[in-house]
């Protein structure tokens, strides 16, 4: 008997390990098509001078490692900062540099730097004759000098530098010194959280004013954290010298930012205050901003902003007071501010909802003076001369902008809009204003008389084609100097070096054409000079099919998609492919916008793991990109129908390639990222269109992100059936294929709480559905590690594999339409 009870009490434990059953499983890698293409080495990154003499080669390897990302971390306030090094724990660090002669092919690798480099934080002198950047050691960062002309690097601190709130090297004007932010002598040893023992409960208390925020991370929890943040934050600020002396400037603070005016006599230093917030991330901490003159003696403080826990509703709410205060870049040392005119709260019906003041030193309250008031939320100034300037402001409601053009010298002039348009409607993008620079070294507005000059990306109904224009601002008329020809491949405008002489860098790629540098004179019949000359890593791609595709949504919207097929396929015989849709949604207030085409049927092949590009080598069709519009025109918002129009765009996609005869729509899987997993997550709730989906660093349950998410900006309790309709969490009964689930287990991503995914699968699993979950160590929202993006593609290969590709149809399986369940 006793026997009996034995074997019914093991058959229940082994029962109930089937049902919560967990791998333990080491790292994998995907097939040999994939890790093909994975495995590679990256070109460097290039930073061109500003008379494109020289190109910077930034050279990095391709992806971390995971014992990079298990290097000791401590997340507070927002940051994510190793204690030993003092940077940010998931920076990105070059390992070498090259220079390289613009117009020679002769690649100089630069001498003096140390044995394994781990650069970042690259700042170019103000004559562009060097470059200052940090070297991480295992002990700390370091600040290193590069000298152009000799190609030589050498040090120039100890590796006391204190990089945990961003750059830490600003240079003086003159460019024989440099302002660093180093470890300060007040620093306090750091408390360990894992055994420090509490002296009391943490009290968070609210008095009826509301604080809807969003659901943000890392965010302090104790007093124990309350003082690792303000050690970790404190720096003094040191002057530096090129020969390697160094004075003190000012003493241990939480300094955030330091910025010199253009002539270099005054700086303005930034710091946190107290009290701190365990509800907000650092940038919403108050701070105070002080101007010094360059020895480093008080002038003013010119600005204190008070903790900022609580706002009005909505995207367009702001703060009270003076904000976005930074240098004027036309004068030499006069500051510029904007203040709210209507509370910061956008339910308030205002003429104006931002003024702008100029306030020149000494900085006294009667010294500010008024440059001119927006319509809508100021969004910046381009300075030109005395008399003209650019400026613009935005709505996100109606996602509109405007472009002003104003005399800075003379207010009662009012400024005249010479653009109103929406910022979604691409095809109208007049382009960006060209700048040069002025005698302090700052960019202004490129000016010629009353012309002014714009470069665009040239999207069009008939595709793309990037344009230099001449702008007259009296006229307001408009002469087009250049337009790209390319329709074989893409050239993207970057930057112009000398408007005068008609001198502009750009980037041209082909589809299997590596993206490379060029100089091109649009002054002397378009003459192309190439001046970097990258391989293409990826040659494997080489016979890959690539097109893009237009389509309709069933209500006339019109979509688009890129299309890859497999190398060598024959497009006569058309065999039945698999087919794989990867995309994002995206959240539009017109139809027309959200019809037009932003993709380049010639943009390079790149593949990487935020996409399926990998899988056409093993013999499936590939819908990148394919576009998933959200629109809500007039009073009615893009969410009030997300689901019905999801639906609708997903049987768009597989209708649109289904009719050109390649794919076997029965075999046709679906994923995305963060939104897109989203996304995936309802498509596989509300319709019977895919096989299987692949869900990455997703949200599942929009009750957990209550004050909002991507672009909604109504809370929960306002419209509590947009949340719960919307969340796949409380639709998971409905979900009867399978899903793959993926979630960094260290996301900080905004919403995107791990918890999502585990709760979320917890859902599925219990209601019997076809699900695998997959926390990946030390990975954030976005992964990292080659170890995690190999096993990342191993699994995703072993799921499409079995679900998609080798799935048994019969002929009851037919999925003609969207089939709306529930």
């Amino acid at each position: 008997m006793r026997i009996i009870k034995l074997c019914c009490i093991a058959m229940i434990y082994i029962a109930f390990a089937k049902a919560n059953s967990q791998e333990k499983l080491s790292y994998q890698q995907p097939s040999e098509e994939i890790m093909k293409l994975v495995d590679y080495d990256r070109p460097p990154s290039a930073l061109i001078d500003e008379k494109a003499e020289n190109l910077i080669l930034l050279y990095r390897d391709t992806y971390k490692s995971i014992a990079d990302l298990s290097e000791e971390e401590m997340r507070l306030g927002g940051l994510r900062i190793n204690p030993k090094t003092n940077i940010g724990s998931r920076t990105t660090f070059y390992d070498k540099v090259a220079i390289q002669k613009v117009g020679s092919k002769e690649v100089k690798p630069v001498t003096g730097l140390p044995a394994k480099p781990k650069l970042s934080n690259v700042n170019w002198s103000p004559d562009e004759s060097m470059i200052a950047m940090t070297h991480t050691t295992s002990n700390g960062t370091e600040v290193w000098v590069l000298d152009i002309a000799t190609a030589s690097a050498r040090k120039l601190t100890d590796d006391t530098v204190n990089a945990n709130m961003g750059n830490p090297i600003d240079w003086f004007e003159d460019g024989k010194s440099l302002m660093v932010k180093m470890l300060a002598e007040n620093r306090q040893p750091l408390i360990d959280t894992s055994v420090a023992i509490p002296e009391g409960p943490t009290i968070s208390t609210s008095d009826g004013s509301k604080a809807q925020n969003r659901t943000y991370q890392d965010l302090l929890k104790n007093p124990a954290d309350e003082h690792n943040f303000e050690q970790l934050a404190l720096s003094k600020l040191v002057k530096v010298n090129l020969d390697g002396t160094a004075t003190d400037f000012l003493p241990g603070a939480m300094y955030t930012g330091v910025s010199f005016s253009p002539d270099g006599s005054h700086v303005m230093v930034s710091q946190l205050q107290k009290p701190f917030s365990y509800i907000v991330t650092y940038g919403r901490f108050p701070q105070k901003s002080t101007v010094y003159d360059a020895a480093g003696n008080l002038v003013t403080v010119v600005n204190e902003v008070p903790l900022i826990e609580e706002m009005p509703q909505g995207f367009m709410a702001e703060r009270e007071g003076k904000r976005n205060m930074s240098w004027r870049a036309d004068k030499p040392h006069t500051l510029m501010y904007a203040e709210v005119l209507d509370g910061g709260d956008p339910e308030r019906e205002v003429p104006y909802r931002d003024i702008v003041y100029s306030w020149e030193a000494p900085f006294n309250d009667s010294t500010a003076t008024e440059l001119l008031k927006t319509k809508d939320r100021f969004s910046g100034i381009l300075f030109g001369d005395d008399n003209t300037a650019i400026a613009y402001d935005y709505w996100w409601n109606t996602r509109n902008t405007r472009t002003y053009v104003f005399d800075p010298s003379d207010n009662t002039v009012e400024p005249k809009v010479i653009f109103d348009r929406s910022y979604q409607d691409v095809y109208s993008d007049p382009g960006n204003f060209v700048t040069t620079k002025n005698e302090y070294g700052n960019s202004v507005l490129k000016l010629n008389g009353s012309n002014v000059y714009l470069m665009g990306d040239g999207y069009s109904d008939k595709g793309q084609f990037p344009f230099v224009d001449q702008m007259n601002l009296n006229a307001a008329t408009t002469k087009r100097l250049y337009e790209s020809a390319y329709t074989d491949k893409k050239e993207t405008l970057v930057e112009a070096l000398d408007m005068d002489k008609g001198k502009i860098l750009v980037r041209i790629e082909g589809p299997t054409e590596y993206p490379n540098y060029y100089i091109r004179n649009i002054e002397k019949k378009n003459k192309l000079d190439q001046i970097s000359f990258f391989e293409n890593p990826f040659s494997g791609l080489q016979n890959v099919h690539k097109e893009l595709i237009t389509y309709k949504r069933d209500d006339g919207v019109d979509l688009s998609a890129t299309l890859y097929l497999p190398p060598n396929y024959d497009m006569k015989k058309k065999e039945k492919l698999p087919m794989l849709v990867w995309a994002y949604p995206r959240e539009y207030k017109d139809a027309a916008s959200a019809g037009q085409n932003t993709q380049n049927p010639n943009e390079f092949i790149y593949p990487s793991y935020g996409s399926f590009v990998y899988w056409v080598m093993k013999g499936y069709a590939v819908l990148d990109d394919a576009a998933f519009p959200i629109i809500g025109e007039g009073d009615q918002e893009p969410n009030d129908t997300f689901i019905k129009q999801l639906v609708a765009n997903g049987k768009a996609a597989i209708d649109a390639v289904d009719d050109m005869g390649y794919i076997d729509r029965n075999r046709v899987g679906v994923g995305g990222h963060s939104y897109g997993a989203f996304m995936t997550a309802n498509l596989l709730a509300h319709s019977d269109l895919f096989a299987a989906g692949i869900a990455r660093s997703g949200a599942y349950n929009r009750t957990l992100t209550p004050f909002g998410f991507q672009s909604e900006e109504r809370n929960y309790w306002e419209a509590p059936d947009i949340y719960n309709t919307m969340s796949p969490f409380m639709n998971a009964e409905k979900v009867d294929e399978p899903i793959l689930l993926v979630h960094g287990q260290a996301d900080n991503n905004s919403g995107t709480y791990p918890l999502q995914s585990e709760r979320y699968f917890n859902a599925l699993k219990g209601l019997g559905a076809t699900a695998r979950l997959v926390m990946l160590p030390k990975e954030s929202h976005g992964y990292a590690a080659k170890e995690s993006i190999l096993h990342v593609l191993w699994e995703q290969d072993q799921w499409l594999e079995k679900y998609v590709k080798n799935k048994t149809t019969t002929s009851n399986e037919m999925k003609t339409d969207a089939k709306m369940k529930g």
